[in-house]
Order: C-alpha cells, then structure tokens, then sequence
C-alpha cells in the first residue's frame, strides 16, 4: 500500500461517520458541478469563436468578389474596428508576386500552401500591432496561385470568454459550497437515527437499564408501508432492546422465584439439620422422624436445582440429536409411571400407523418431557382414575400424543399460565412440586419443534397435547 493511500485510510478511521458522509456527498456534487461549468465554458467558448469565423468567412467571400480582377496587396482596412469588413489582402503562392507595399496581416508558409493549392483553407490567432488580439481566416482566392486573408479584432469573443469564465467560476465555486452545507445537512439528518441507536446503547451500558428506545420519526410509515433503512435499523434495534427488556425481567423474575421456593425447603432443611445436632436429647422415634424430613428435603431442593438447570438450557446440542421412535418412548415413560403410581392405572393406546414413526431429538430429553407429563397427569388424577395417554397421527408427517387425567380440570383463568414457571393454580398448592415440569416440557417440546398445548377435556379433567414433526 502506498504512503497515499495509507493516508488516506487513516484519515478515514479518525473522522466520524458524519464528517465521510458529509465529505463524499459534497465531493460528489462538487465534481458534478465543476464538470457542467467546465461544459458550459467549452460549448460558450465554441459558439462565440464559431460565430467569429462564419463573419470572417462572409467577409472572405465578399473579398473575393469585388477584388477577383486585382492582383495581390492590401485591400481593405487597418484592423481598427471591431466590426466587419475589418482588413484583407492578397497573397500569392510564390514570394516573388508580392507587392512592393508590405501586408497588414501576417504572411507565412502555410498562407503559401493555401495559395498554391497544397492546403486547406484554416483559421489562426494572432496580435496585431496595437497588441490587440485578432482572428484570421486564409482561404482560396479565385485566380490560381493566390489566396485572400481576412481579419477581425477579437476582443468581443475574448471578452465574451472571460466573463463566462468567470461567471462559471463563480457558479462552481457557490455549488460547491452549496454541496458542502448540503453534505453536512443530509449526513445530520440522515444519520440522527444511528446517533440516537448510539447514545441509547450507551445509556443502557452505563445504567444496565433495557426499558430505553430510540425516538423513531412521527407520523405513519412510508407509502405502502415502507421505511426506510435507518429507521427500520432504529425500529428493529427497538424490538430487540423490547426482547432483552423481557429476557432481563424473565431472569429476574426466575430468580425472585427460585429464591423464594427454595426458601421453605431450606429453612426446613436447617430445621432438621439443627434438630438432627441435639440427637441426644431426641427419642429414636423423633430421630427417626427428623431424618427422614431431612432427607425427603434434600431430595426436594435436588429436584428443584436440576429443573433449574434444565430450564435454564434453551436449545438441545445438535451433535445429540438423533432418530427417535415415540412409541416404544412413550411405553416407557408410561411404565415407569405405573411404577411411582401404583394406586392409578395408565393405559397406552398407539394407532397402527404411529407405531413406526420417530422424530430427529435428544431422546433422555424427550423422554423427560413424557415423564413430566405423565406425572402430572397422575398427580391430579384421584386413586383408581385412569390416565389415558394415546399416539396417534394427524398428517403422514406429523405425530400427536395426548395425555388426560380424569381429576378436576384446569380452570378457565388458569389456562394460559400452566406451563408458568413456578406456577401453580389454587387447587394445586397443596400437592407435592415446584411448578416446573409443565414450564420444562414446554421447553424441550419448543426445542425439538414440536407444539404443547393444554385444555378442559370432555367430561371432566385435563388434556394436554403434543404435536411433533415425524419422520
């Protein structure tokens, strides 16, 4: 890279945003204006020289008729006036035919040329005596071996030249200073979008407050619709802070939980623990008691630390996933359930053509969000009701698993929060659980992509659903 352009890089990277915008939007219009004005001049230039020399080639023709007949010499004028006919003379080709009498005008070899016939007619610039500028014009003459040369001050086309030159300076100059101020003026309102987004994200680093946003333009969007794209770089940065404003309030609200129902279990715990330390003055029959609360506590809080950090891991790791099939999953989670439920009966139910189907998943993780499902659907269920858990198939790609308790339902109010974490409705406080494992099979079903859903199911008790996409 050359010492130039290294320049010029670094001179990039210590100006603001603002100042480039500003200074290649002026840069541009200033090349486009300096370029017009550079047009402008070259075409007024040309026509006030063309105009000069269709005079000079009228008076050229007038010359040669009403001299055809003399030989060569001056015939007219001293180049005084700034009008036609101005002054001319005859030259012949051989410097020998000249008159004695010298010329007015300028005779060289190209003039000779002319005359003998070996050259084109031409036009040329030259100062006459008295320093003023003039334009000559050599062409045939009608005898052969002369030519006629005409001349005509050239003050008007040189003046006319110098005022549109200067007048075209003056445009360029005042475009580009229009272009400058525009630049500056485009870059500051173009780029207050992006200065809000910044000082709004260094508010919200120097407070750790998400409730900011950026102060988007008023009024409706643009026609049909659209915006353009800084606002809608303003707009979406604004529902990203919405999204981490909630995720904060979501973490702040786990915490606040969490601390609050592992408080009960641990001042139990502690309890216990202080009762267990005086075993010396407990009967066996209270020591008994003491550890075994201990111990059901210590379960308890174990439980609720690993739902925890279950819920706390919101995708699966793709190198675990891997086809699973539902149907001999859901046997198992159903057996199990016989097993910590001996006092309610499970029926298993799977369609004919759901026997094969798998899905892509993590299969402990699966298995988990059955479990919890089945469980809590034992849970509500009273003894000897059964808890019908059924696979069927919608479509031939997607499988449907329903699990119902015949307990008391779930309450109209309480429906959109059951997979809450922590929560738990009024007739479920009284039971056993940390109001975790709905909001967990949630999770793992959100992460597999598959659909969990609750209801009131027909003729009493709860209904929840899971749709899941089947290879």
């Amino acid at each position: 890279m050359s010492a130039r352009r290294r320049l010029g890089a670094r001179w990039r990277r210590r100006r603001p945003l603002r100042t480039r915008l500003a200074v290649m939007a002026a840069a541009a219009v200033a090349v486009v204006a300096i370029g017009v004005c550079a047009a402008a001049f070259f075409v007024i230039r040309y026509k006030l020289y063309q105009q000069l020399d269709q005079n000079l080639a009228q008076s050229a023709t007038l010359i040669a008729q009403q001299h055809r007949s003399e030989g060569p010499g001056v015939m007219t004028g001293e180049c005084r006036f700034l009008g036609a006919p101005a002054c001319s003379q005859i030259v012949p080709a051989d410097a020998a035919d000249d008159p004695a009498e010298p010329y007015l005008l300028p005779v060289d070899g190209p003039a000779r040329d002319v005359a003998a016939g070996r050259r084109t007619p031409y036009y040329s610039n030259f100062t006459l005596p008295g320093g003023k500028p003039g334009r000559l014009y050599t062409t045939t003459f009608g005898k052969q071996g002369e030519a006629v040369q005409v001349a005509l001050r050239a003050d008007i086309a040189e003046r006319g030249v110098r005022q549109a030159a200067g007048l075209l300076a003056a445009v360029g100059g005042a475009g580009v200073l229009l272009s400058a101020a525009g630049g500056y003026w485009v870059s500051r309102t173009g780029l207050a979008p992006i200065t809000r987004l910044t000082a709004t994200a260094e508010r919200i680093a120097a407070t750790r407050d998400a409730r900011h946003r950026i102060e988007l333009p008023p009024g409706p969007p643009g026609r049909d619709g659209h915006e353009d794209e800084v606002t809608r770089l303003a707009a979406t940065f604004n529902t990203m802070l919405a999204e981490l404003e909630e995720s904060v309030a979501a973490r702040r609200r786990l915490v606040a939980d969490a601390s609050h129902e592992l408080r009960t279990p641990l001042t139990a715990l502690r309890t216990n623990a202080e009762l267990l330390a005086k075993a010396d003055r407990l009967t066996d029959a209270q020591r008994d008691r003491a550890s075994g609360a201990l111990g059901r506590q210590l379960r308890e809080v174990t439980g609720l630390v690993n739902d925890l950090i279950e819920l706390a891991r919101d995708a699966e790791p793709q190198p675990l996933l891997e086809e699973v099939r539902l149907a001999p999953l859901a046997a198992h989670a159903v057996d199990a359930a016989r097993g910590h439920w001996p006092a309610i009966p499970f029926t298993l139910q799977v369609a004919p053509e759901a026997a094969e189907l798998s899905v892509p998943g993590v299969p402990a993780r699966l298995s988990r969000l059955l479990t919890n499902l089945v469980d809590n659907a034992a849970k509500f269920s009273p003894p000897g009701a059964p808890v019908e858990v059924t696979l069927t198939t919608t479509e031939r790609t997607t499988a449907e698993l329903t699990v119902r308790d015949h307990g008391p339902g779930i309450a109209e109010e309480d429906l959109p929060y059951v997979f809450d974490r922590f929560y738990r409705a009024e007739k479920a406080r009284a039971l056993p659980g940390s109001g975790l494992g709905l909001a967990m099979a949630r999770q793992i079903a959100h992460a597999h992509g598959a659909e969990l859903t609750a209801e009131r199911a027909p003729g009493g008790g709860a209904l929840f659903r899971l749709t899941l996409p089947a290879s």
